[in-house]
């Protein structure tokens, strides 16, 4: 069971994805998290390793009709790796963004953490579909 806290510590705020990446507690430190960020990360936390989820279908499955919104709550995600915002991908099976990069370092790191749980792209697809978990 996922339990995610609001914590108020407050303090210098960590802005860096990797700093945020090497957290293993569920206390935010990073300030308030609402109600809909608290039911994205609950959502996400479900998707297996080695599976992703579209941000359409994390949308979908919290009857919110918005991806965008969905994304904006995990590109302000304090706890990864605990929830696994890397696991989720854009609808056209392409990698979609990272630490709120849709390029560059951040989407590399993505693609590596991807690769280690055995999900991999081809031509900037994901090469296998079947990768898809839907809740």
């Amino acid at each position: 069971m996922l339990i995610i806290a609001q914590g108020s510590q407050s303090g210098n705020r960590e802005n860096s994805c990797k700093e945020r990446m090497a957290k293993t507690d569920l206390t935010n430190r990073e300030g308030i998290i609402t109600p809909f960020q608290r039911r994205v990360y609950k959502a996400v936390a479900k998707i297996p390793r080695g599976r992703v989820a579209t941000y359409k279908i994390i949308a979908a499955y919290l009857r919110c009709g918005s991806c965008r919104a969905v994304g904006q709550a995990l590109r302000r995600n304090p706890f990864a790796p605990r929830v696994p915002c890397h696991r989720v991908i854009s609808s056209d099976l392409s990698p979609g963004g990272f630490c709120g990069a849709e390029a560059g370092a951040p989407l590399r790191r993505k693609l590596r953490l991807l690769a280690r749980e055995g999900v991999r792209f081809t031509k900037g697809r994901l090469a296998t579909p079947a990768l898809v978990w839907r809740p």
